[in-house]
């Protein structure tokens, strides 16, 4: 989801998102006593950040471990067509171990983070699900051993 760069975001939006993105469960009154505002104001603001896709979406983070997903995977793919074509990335998004998809500047068209099992069901997956999208020249993929940091909250600046 691209936030149009004409977006005006205030010091009390920024303070918003931070304590939201911090833990999205966080309460209006919590975070009015926060902000020191009255919780009505601060769930006008949320609802307008919604409305502005600011705020895309809520999530819970998981544990891939506890769900039997110890396998991560970058991916990189060379493709014939030019920069920005959407075809091959719309269909690597369709496969549920996708988790995310970037087209890039390069060698390789894409780049594509994938979580499965283990080493048999990401071979499963390349054989089955990759191997069956057209247009795909080459595949070059890099198996995580450990993850030393992965983080999804972005830093937001102050004002």
């Amino acid at each position: 989801m691209i936030v149009e760069n004409s977006i005006s975001l205030d010091k009390i939006d920024l303070a918003i998102l931070r304590l939201m993105q911090e833990n999205s469960r966080i309460s209006n009154v919590h975070m009015a006593k926060e902000l020191e505002m009255a919780p009505s104001a601060v769930l006008e603001r949320v609802k307008k950040l919604e409305q502005k896709n600011v705020i895309t979406q809520y999530t819970a983070r998981i544990n891939p471990v506890a769900v039997d997903l110890k396998l991560l995977a970058f991916i990189s793919l060379k493709a014939p067509h030019n920069i920005g074509c959407m075809d091959t990335a719309n269909e690597l998004s369709k496969l549920k171990e996708v988790q995310e998809v970037h087209i890039i500047a390069g060698d390789d068209c894409y780049l594509v983070k994938v979580r499965t099992t283990d080493s048999a069901s990401l071979m499963a997956l390349m054989r089955n699900s990759f191997s069956k999208i057209p247009n795909i020249l080459s595949i070059r993929t890099t198996i995580v051993l450990e993850t030393v940091k992965e983080e999804q909250q972005l830093v937001i600046p102050e004002k």
